[in-house]
């Protein structure tokens, strides 16, 4: 039976999940929309809540009138599939490879980061205060499926990361390229090479100073401009990272 109804209890639910961290964080799951994501999920074993596609367009799910659909999607017209989603949070953050957040607000931002890390193969993203939802609509999508396939935790202090902390700061400590050859790398060289942390703030504030007074090193990555979004120097951190991760 397909929904024809535009206050069909499920499209409802759809919307307000869509819409409201609040929602989401009561109810513990979230949305996915398009087939892209959904193939993801599905490639990672994820077992949506409930599925839904436009009525006559072949794929799997409840069928729903496709203006309907549309109206309880962010995607508009173009939406053909939906699902719903538990959220899934790792009981802590995991190494050898970890990226940390901590007041990253914009959702793209958080999204683009998870992409990032699932593409260099890091192990882990651990959220700290101040974060975008990484279940939202736009983390989401800006995950690029990444949200299903990488472990996600919430991290309440520094010491709950793994291994060794490298703080990113702009236009302080060593430049990221040569934190590895410094000397007080080097003293430390296996806890760097084998299992670390990549510490990350917001664009505009960056990390707090009590975080950085915790890292294990301070590390810049040189431009000729004022910054980075967030996303953007994960990237490049991360690419340098996994350059120097022991590969066994």
């Amino acid at each position: 039976m397909s929904i024809t109804g535009h206050h069909n209890r499920r499209l409802t639910e759809i919307r307000k999940l869509r819409m409201r961290r609040r929602w989401r964080e009561r109810e513990g799951r979230f949305v996915a929309e398009g087939e892209d994501l959904l193939a993801a999920a599905d490639e990672a074993g994820w077992e949506p809540v409930e599925r839904y596609c436009a009525t006559g367009s072949g794929l799997e799910g409840t069928e729903v009138e496709p203006s309907l659909l549309a109206s309880a999607s962010g995607l508009a017209s173009g939406t053909r599939a939906l699902a719903v989603y538990g959220e899934r949070w790792a009981p802590a953050p995991l190494g050898p490879l970890c990226v940390y957040l901590q007041g990253v607000h914009d959702p793209g931002n958080v999204g683009a980061v998870l992409r990032a890390a699932g593409a260099f193969g890091a192990a882990s993203v651990a959220l700290g205060p101040g974060c975008a939802d990484p279940f939202g609509p736009k983390a989401v999508r800006a995950s690029m499926g990444a949200i299903f396939a990488l472990p996600l935790a919430k991290a309440l202090t520094v010491g709950d990361l793994p291994g060794a902390k490298i703080a990113l700061v702009p236009g302080q400590g060593v430049p990221l390229n040569e934190l590895w050859r410094s000397s007080s790398a080097y003293r430390n060289q296996s806890a760097i090479v084998q299992e670390l942390t990549l510490m990350v703030g917001s664009e505009r504030e960056g990390l707090p100073r009590t975080v950085i007074d915790q890292a294990d090193h301070t590390a810049h990555i040189p431009i000729k401009t004022n910054s980075l979004n967030a996303a953007m120097a994960t990237t490049v951190a991360l690419y340098e990272a996994a350059l120097r991760m022991d590969p066994r």
